[in-house]
């Protein structure tokens, strides 16, 4: 009921909303006689302020043109090169005529980039994609809007997102050989129980794995996040924040943690800054400083644009990782596409190279909990692994801003360049980890056992 309710009141603001977008434009137009009037400046500022508090946010584009390798131009072009029910592989495509920025361009090394599915768009990434494209192949997983996923499709759970990301690390692999993987925040979570599968299976796994900002350990250092997921009951949670999608959706009917909800706890979290920098938004544009204001804009743009997540995806977020811990409890256990169900055990993780990268001012993800990855990932020996803390960072600022580009992806960079050869990879598989080992010692045993004899043809009687 309440996700009805929302939608009647976003309908009814919107033309509100427009309206005052049009007001603002005359009075802010000096050539109008409204543009002329005293403190016709103030007015349109109002006018601006009330538009976009009141206006609805759509999902915003990448965007992402060109950037500059070395010194070149390089074009970008955005392509899907996996569509799923609940996510789209995006590609973004390099295109250059330089000889030799295009022989440098094809060395570079293929990266995944794992995108949180935690109420914001992937568009969140944009600076990361865009740093990360001056030297790497970039992929991102592009989630859907839950409400625009017929019910036809069916639920999306927490094993699904593990299994799409292996999907997508199987998919770099047949097309480069192999690649990196980074994950930002929520996914750092399935994305190593997904490395940890294929790694128990013997399968090839990611060169090099970056966790930044997640709550692999979410028992370190609790947040407000992590305490409001561990005050609540799981039927809490079920009874109070899941909702149906309204019938004017694609997605009509289905089970959603909404994204205006989502929102209102982002906002909850910081309300005097939000305030604040609505404010600051207003004497901007009584002062004429349109640079200030665009930035504003832009990020505020960005920041509204939620989505709704699928209520098994977020239920099961909730038990799994924020209140029985199962990744560092050694009792997760994730069903595959063909039913079978598997121990998450990042034990057996061997061949790749570990980084986990911390804020130390984040107070989403708090400190302790991605380092935690290297307590679980024992088979990775010490050489291979390497910890960041970022002074001055929040937890958006290991991702995006001046210090993800100057200070974090300098680092990411280079140990993605010191662990870039397969060579880990094939010692591993020359020593499996236990549980490929048992493996495949069982399927020997069921190919070299005798056949069964077969029972003998029973003679019967018949009487003549």
């Amino acid at each position: 009921m309440l996700y009805h309710i929302y939608e009647t009141q976003r309908s009814l603001i919107e033309p509100f909303a427009d309206m005052a977008d049009a007001a603002a434009k005359l009075y802010g137009n000096r050539h109008t006689l409204l543009g002329q009037a005293p403190m016709a400046s103030r007015v349109a500022a109002a006018y601006a302020l009330l538009h976009r508090l009141g206006k609805d946010y759509e999902k915003p584009e990448f965007g992402i043109r060109t950037v500059d390798v070395d010194g070149v131009h390089v074009a970008i072009h955005e392509r899907i090169e996996l569509d799923k029910p609940f996510c789209q592989l995006r590609r973004f495509k390099r295109f250059t005529d330089d000889p030799a920025t295009l022989v440098k361009l094809k060395s570079q090394p293929p990266v995944l980039l794992v995108a949180p599915l935690s109420g914001h768009y992937a568009t969140l990434l944009r600076d990361t994609v865009r740093t990360m494209l001056e030297g790497h192949k970039v992929y991102i997983t592009d989630w859907k809007n839950a409400r625009t996923v017929p019910l036809a499709e069916g639920e999306f759970r927490l094993d699904d997102y593990v299994n799409y990301v292996q999907e997508f690390i199987r998919r770099l692999q047949g097309t480069y050989g192999n690649c990196h993987i980074i994950s930002v925040c929520q996914p750092t979570v399935p994305v190593l129980a997904a490395v940890s599968l294929m790694a128990s299976r013997g399968e090839k796994i990611p060169l090099t794995m970056t966790m930044m900002g997640g709550p692999i350990d979410a028992r370190k250092s609790p947040t407000a996040v992590n305490n409001l997921a561990e005050r609540r009951s799981f039927e809490w949670f079920e009874n109070n924040v899941i909702f149906r999608v309204p019938p004017n959706y694609p997605g009509a009917g289905r089970r959603v943690y909404p994204g205006f909800m989502q929102h209102a706890g982002f906002i909850a979290m910081n309300p005097d800054r939000h305030a604040s920098s609505h404010y600051d938004y207003f004497s901007d544009l009584i002062k004429g400083d349109q640079s200030s204001a665009e930035t504003h804009r832009q990020f505020y743009d960005e920041y509204n644009a939620v989505l709704d997540m699928d209520a098994a995806y977020y239920l099961d977020t909730i038990r799994t990782v924020f209140q029985e811990f199962r990744l560092v409890h050694g009792t997760w256990d994730v069903r595959s596409p063909s039913g079978q169900i598997e121990r998450v055990r990042p034990q057996d993780i061997r061949g790749a190279a570990l980084l986990t990268i911390e804020g130390e001012l984040d107070d989403i993800s708090g400190a302790g909990q991605t380092r935690a990855a290297h307590g679980l990932c024992k088979g990775i020996a010490s050489e291979h692994c390497d910890h960041m803390e970022v002074q001055g960072a929040g937890h958006y600022g290991i991702f995006s801003g001046r210090r993800w580009r100057t200070v974090v992806y300098p680092r990411v960079k280079s140990f993605i360049a010191a662990h870039g050869s397969a060579e880990l990879h094939e010692e591993a598989v020359s020593t499996p980890p236990p549980a490929a080992k048992r493996t495949r010692a069982a399927a020997k045993r069921a190919k070299a056992a005798p056949a069964p004899a077969k029972p003998a043809a029973r003679k019967t009687a018949v009487a003549r």
